[in-house]
């Protein structure tokens, strides 16, 4: 594998929607229409610098002051579609999380207990002026959720060996319409088979995230900073989401041994991550 020795590496994979133009109301759209004419947007390294840098000061910034007006640029078919950062609402909803990723020394060190409490508090008072408030992006950590594979198809797959100057990329793209019917089916077939469980959970919830936005959005599956984590030949044979469309089909079928090779393979793939997560 390739060493990118320049790149901020977080170990995180991430689920965007990218929401057609039309879809924003005035004067987002307007925003939105110019920022996607400026030849000067940032990457995706960029905002994960930005998110980086604000750890470094004493006290550490757990959540940015104002809100980001910055997004991610498509343009497919003609149609201009963006994902904005919210990097603000983000920060706010992965602090609840982070008492699950971290053992307390460790987030106290990271983040102080005086400093969570106020982001805490300011994400309460904010609430209540913006009830309806979602991000465009889903962040995981040292996995891609299974539920999260639901919503794609192997030929929606593309992968990117990458360089010296290029790090690689292994991500998946659909419509909107596409994610959803997904969904709908897998979860008749898991309620059919099953008597509930977590993957249930994770896709009740995935779906009623996506019904937030537009139908002629986009759903981006970005493996990130996960590429790193697992080895170049691997990576190039990881087809996780025909794993699992696979395992749900044989569901389907009453084929409870095809869908337990199934579901074999693809821990098999992601134990190696979970692994090096007990390392560090």
């Amino acid at each position: 594998m390739p060493k990118v020795s320049s790149v901020v590496i977080p170990y995180a994979a991430y689920l965007r929607v990218y929401e057609p133009l039309g879809a924003f109301p005035e004067p987002e759209r307007g925003h939105w229409e110019r920022y996607a004419r400026r030849p000067d947007r940032p990457t995706y390294q960029d905002e994960l610098r930005r998110s980086l840098a604000d750890l470094v000061p004493t006290p550490p910034v757990a959540v940015p002051v104002h809100e980001s007006g910055d997004a991610f640029v498509l343009e497919v078919d003609g149609v201009v579609c963006v994902c904005p950062w919210r990097t603000r609402l983000r920060g706010w909803q992965a602090l609840d999380g982070l008492g699950d990723e971290l053992p307390p020394p460790v987030l106290d060190a990271v983040l102080p207990p005086v400093v969570r409490r106020q982001a805490a508090l300011d994400y309460e008072r904010w609430l209540t002026r913006n009830p309806d408030a979602r991000p465009w992006i889903r962040t995981a950590t040292w996995q891609v959720p299974v539920n999260w594979f639901v919503l794609v198809a192997d030929e929606e797959r593309r992968y990117d060996e990458g360089s010296a100057e290029a790090p690689p990329v292994l991500r998946y793209r659909t419509p909107m319409v596409q994610a959803r019917r997904r969904v709908a089916r897998a979860l008749r077939t898991l309620r059919e088979t099953m008597d509930g469980g977590p993957l249930i959970d994770g896709l009740v919830d995935v779906g009623r995230w996506l019904e937030e936005f537009h139908p002629r959005s986009l759903v981006e599956l970005d493996y990130g900073g996960l590429v790193h984590v697992l080895p170049a030949g691997e990576l190039a044979d990881d087809h996780s989401a025909a794993d699992v469309a696979e395992g749900i089909e044989a569901l389907r079928q009453g084929d409870g041994t095809a869908a337990g090779e199934a579901y074999a393979r693809l821990v098999e793939r992601w134990r190696a991550v979970r692994d090096r997560r007990s390392a560090n």
